[in-house]
């Protein structure tokens, strides 16, 4: 069942969203009390921008939240503080007026950043990062004669009396705004030229209100004086109401326009274009894209016509109507896969949906990966139910010849040697008595055949044991570190352990010439340890002989690892990592 990969992120984002909200009502309330005591009847002046930096925090705030992804929200909401700071000219305290002096234009410069970086966030030609620089060089730089030549200016700034500089200064200023809004015009007016009709009925409006909207507020207060005669109240207000149409119109567009989803699906064509080394997966790549963290995609098994997840594990879509949807992603006609995504989150399926036609073909490509990962584990978990079952057969039939043929054998024997004590002829003693060393030789045999098939120990009383009684038989001398619980581990895992051991002594024993072995078996964690060391001639090697490649297939079915060094002169050690749990 695909359920949600952990939504941290978002929870950390929505807290710093909060906190940043919180300290937009703060500053705002901050300025209000600072300026409105003393405002008289331009208080509303002051209310108006205070509400104008409020619906900027507000409209970043909520593209930022809605698209996390996307740096508009991020955007707009430095625009909001520019916009506070560049009223704080009005608060009358003064390191926040001289503050306010030098960052009087600075909403301007992002209002061009805004323009430039839609609907991504990001500046995508050089032409637009030069104009955006040039912009704030405007803003902030030629800012600086209004006043360091005017003695109006605080008197922290003001360095000289010189109208001259002062007026040179507003010149400059001036025509260099002039040429950054042309720039930027002609900027918008290709990518406008380059859009498709959707797009462009977009597009032309939003560019269009933000040029007249940053054309018109510096020059607002000598058109709107000498033409419509405004007094300076009203001309701030006019300002303030164009300034607050801004963070609307690009916040609009941004979640609700017809660019809903141009941000993300440049992301992700940008993520197409990254090197094989560089690209991430899908899924990783479409949560980044589209803003939810708990995003996924499984794969749809044609052959089983089932759902899988990327590890080849059943999966299953949600149920329709659910907090959380899903849409199909289809590669030619055909369906390839779906993306499971948090519907409250991200509200318009088609979104997602277009988001998958652009990442189709690495979907496919993943669910083939899918697909050959769940046919793996299938062949695994058909092979182990195969060494399972060969395990139970052996275990039934050492248990049959040893309750049933060895004691009928040990019978006979008995029997017979009554015989040849009851007989009183001297060649039916020793035809009886040797008919019962024949019983006795096949009886032996019988054992050792069984403890071959499935050591009676290793199923009476466990692995320990098993493995005491191996080494007590070995006839070189053998050391045992044991540091497990018999009847804690599978019966497949404490098979496969015993006969990882009896493979390596014998392997030791008939190969290595060594004077001593070292046997050790114990857990760590959720994995049993098996390891056999000899201090033999090594130089041995799983290819060397059936026996050790049939016990490496052996521990691979129990999803184990059988390791081997071996190199001549020092020699060899057989180790293997087992699962504790299957």
């Amino acid at each position: 069942m695909v359920t949600p990969s952990g939504t941290r992120s978002s929870r950390s984002l929505g807290r710093a969203l909060v906190l940043l909200a919180v300290a937009v009502l703060f500053l705002g309330a901050f300025q209000l009390a600072l300026v409105l005591p003393t405002a008289g009847a331009d208080r509303w002046v002051h209310l108006l921008f205070v509400g104008v930096f409020w619906v900027y925090a507000a409209a970043g705030l909520m593209a930022w939240w809605r698209r996390p992804s996307n740096r508009m929200g991020a955007l707009i909401l430095v625009g909001g503080f520019a916009l506070f700071t560049g009223s704080l000219a009005n608060t009358g305290v003064p390191v926040l007026t001289a503050l306010g002096t030098i960052t009087a234009t600075a909403v301007l410069a992002v209002a061009f950043h805004l323009l430039h970086a839609f609907p991504s966030g990001r500046l995508r030609s050089r032409a637009s990062r030069l104009t955006v620089v040039a912009g704030y060089l405007v803003a902030l730089v030629l800012q600086a004669p209004l006043y360091l030549f005017d003695p109006a200016a605080p008197a922290p700034l003001a360095v000289a009396d010189r109208p001259d500089l002062l007026g040179l200064g507003v010149v400059v200023q001036r025509s260099a705004g002039l040429a950054v809004a042309v720039a930027t015009t002609v900027v918008l007016a290709r990518r406008l030229l380059r859009a498709d009709a959707a797009h462009r009925r977009v597009l032309g409006p939003l560019f269009a209100y933000g040029i007249v909207a940053v054309l018109l507020i510096p020059a607002g207060s000598t058109l709107f004086e000498a033409v419509l005669g405004m007094p300076a109240t009203v001309r701030a207000g006019v300002q303030a109401a164009l300034l607050g149409g801004i963070p609307v119109a690009f916040a609009l567009g941004v979640l609700r326009g017809g660019f809903a989803r141009t941000g993300e699906l440049e992301e992700l064509g940008a993520w197409l274009g990254a090197t094989d080394g560089a690209r991430p997966a899908p899924a990783p790549a479409l949560r980044r894209a589209l803003g939810d963290e708990s995003l996924d995609i499984v794969f749809w098994m044609p052959e089983s016509r089932t759902w899988a997840d990327s590890s080849g594990a059943p999966a299953h879509l949600p149920a329709p109507g659910g907090e959380r949807s899903g849409v199909d992603v289809e590669v030619g006609g055909r369906r390839v896969g779906a993306i499971v995504y948090d519907a409250s989150l991200i509200g318009d399926p088609e979104l997602v949906r277009s988001a998958g036609r652009v990442v189709a073909i690495a979907v496919e490509r993943e669910r083939l990966t899918a697909e050959l990962l769940a046919s793996q584990a299938a062949l695994l978990t058909s092979r182990a139910r195969l060494v399972a079952a060969a395990d139970r057969e052996r275990r039934r039939i050492a248990q049959d010849l040893h309750d049933g043929l060895q004691v009928q054998l040990v019978l006979l024997a008995l029997e017979a040697q009554q015989v040849a004590n009851g007989s009183g002829s001297t060649i039916t003693r020793e035809q009886v008595t040797s008919l019962r060393k024949g019983i006795d030789d096949a009886a032996g045999d019988l054992r050792r055949l069984v403890h071959d098939v499935m050591p009676s120990t290793l199923i009476e009383h466990g692995l320990s044991a098993a493995t005491e009684d191996l080494v007590d038989r070995m006839p070189v001398p053998t050391r045992l570190h044991l540091g497990i619980t018999d009847g804690a581990l599978p019966e497949a895992i404490e098979s496969t352990a015993y006969f990882v051991v009896a493979e390596g002594l014998a392997n030791a024993l008939k190969h290595s010439r060594a004077a001593a072995f070292t046997v050790r078996i114990e857990r760590r964690g959720d994995r049993l340890l098996v390891q056999v060391d000899d201090d033999g001639v090594g130089g041995a090697s799983f290819h060397a002989g059936r026996g050790l490649r049939g016990l490496a297939d052996r521990v691979e079915v129990v999803n184990g690892r059988l390791e081997m060094q071996s190199h001549a002169g020092r020699g060899t050690r057989l180790r293997a990592e087992l699962p504790c749990v299957l």
